[in-house]
């Protein structure tokens, strides 16, 4: 059986997720207390079966772990209909296509600034780190911009999210979960007393607009709306960061796909990015809980029991995708999972796919000549699958 933290398989997951997946059906994990559904017709159906719901276990000892616990509780990631029903109608009603389309002008801003010193990096002959240098500041300041956080505090709001979502790995440490709890309360404070500011003085921002709000006689009471924030900068940040970092990588240890980016980045982007979600998926893991006796993949999963899907193993199956284990970036259909289904596809899909879309061409068109720098540096974590650094060097193109 699969160890989830042994290090070599956290480096190189799929042979062992393929070996999943050979199963045909979900299977039992004694380790990690649940099944595993590693076919893409299964995983998709832990997202979009109603006997299945995203339920959060408070942590304990309650008095250690309360701002954590309703910042997950209270959150869409976290609950389920009718609560979940609510919270989407009116997070959904403030942040919606035309705020999002909204945000291209900021986007592009934030991108020819990035990369504008990036360049001052590369004429004066220095390699650039394509995470630290770009791929992690662009979401951040991107989500920063949209809820309305002030740019010179933007260096608290990284560490913030990623000291909370390493709980969602395989048996977090100690120290992960002292990190955990501090930042929980830090991150959540801050929010509250922006939140609270923006009531008294409402500007063009998504905090404002989530303050704001109102559906069927219904708002965010204030649990929920620093939830939400906090959930906005963490889900909205980690995937393209970790999404852009897996698929770049990937593809720049493959002459045929970087041959595609550098020839013509606007006409492939698109299904670039989608192919980056598939191929080296940035969330690996997300289970459910059985709200009541149900069946998987013919398997039965009894009320009370977890199943989780393993996007990375899905959207490499072979019953689904042309070889699959091939990167390919004109790919077309490309039906991945890695933004999630049913009703937890993720709510800023739109948004990441805006944020790539400006973003990726971009780069190649500046530095068309891009080449990794030696070995790129690998998180050690295996639900939130990134890098922590991509060494690159160019010249200007």
């Amino acid at each position: 059986m699969i160890d989830f933290n042994d290090p070599a398989f956290v480096a190189d997951p799929y042979a062992g997720l393929k070996k999943l997946r050979d199963i045909g059906k979900p299977l039992w994990h004694d380790g990690l207390n649940m099944f595993l559904a590693a076919c893409h017709g299964d995983a998709n159906d832990v997202f979009r079966n109603k006997s299945l719901g995203r339920i959060f276990k408070e942590k304990t000892p309650e008095f250690e772990w309360e701002t954590f616990n309703w910042l997950h509780s209270d959150s869409i990631l976290d609950s389920e209909p009718p609560k979940h029903t609510r919270l989407r109608a009116l997070v959904a009603k403030a942040f919606n296509r035309n705020k999002i389309e909204g945000m291209r002008p900021a986007i592009e801003r934030i991108t020819s600034q990035l990369l504008d010193a990036i360049e001052e990096k590369v004429k004066s002959g220095e390699n650039f780190d394509l995470i630290a240098d770009y791929a992690e500041p662009l979401p951040v300041k991107i989500i920063a911009d949209l809820l309305g956080f002030p740019e010179l505090e933007e260096h608290l709001l990284r560490p913030w999210s990623q000291a909370i979502v390493k709980m969602y790995e395989v048996n977090p440490t100690e120290q992960y979960q002292f990190d955990a709890k501090k930042a929980a309360g830090e991150f959540a404070e801050y929010v509250r007393n922006l939140a609270e500011h923006r009531k008294r003085n409402p500007g063009q921002d998504l905090i404002t607009d989530l303050a704001m709000v109102e559906e069927n006689g219904e708002k965010l009471n204030s649990h929920e709306l620093v939830a939400t924030c906090v959930l906005l900068l963490n889900a909205g940040h980690e995937a393209s960061v970790n999404a852009f970092g897996n698929g770049m990588v990937a593809a720049l240890k493959r002459p045929d796909q970087i041959a595609l980016l550098r020839q013509n980045p606007r006409g492939v982007t698109e299904r670039a990015l989608e192919e980056f979600m598939r191929f080296d998926a940035p969330l690996q893991l997300f289970e459910r809980t059985a709200t009541a006796d149900t069946h998987i993949g013919g398997v039965a999963i009894a009320r009370g029991q977890k199943i989780a899907a393993l996007i990375g193993a899905a959207n490499r199956d072979e019953s689904v995708f042309n070889n699959p284990e091939s990167m390919d970036l004109t790919r077309d259909p490309n039906p991945h999972i890695g933004f999630g289904a049913g009703i937890h596809f993720c709510l800023g899909a739109p948004l990441a796919r805006l944020e790539m879309g400006v973003s990726l061409p971009a780069l190649w068109e500046k530095f068309p000549n891009m080449e990794l720098a030696g070995e790129a540096i690998r998180r050690p974590t295996f639900v939130l699958r990134g890098y922590e650094s991509v060494a690159i060097c160019s010249t200007v193109g």
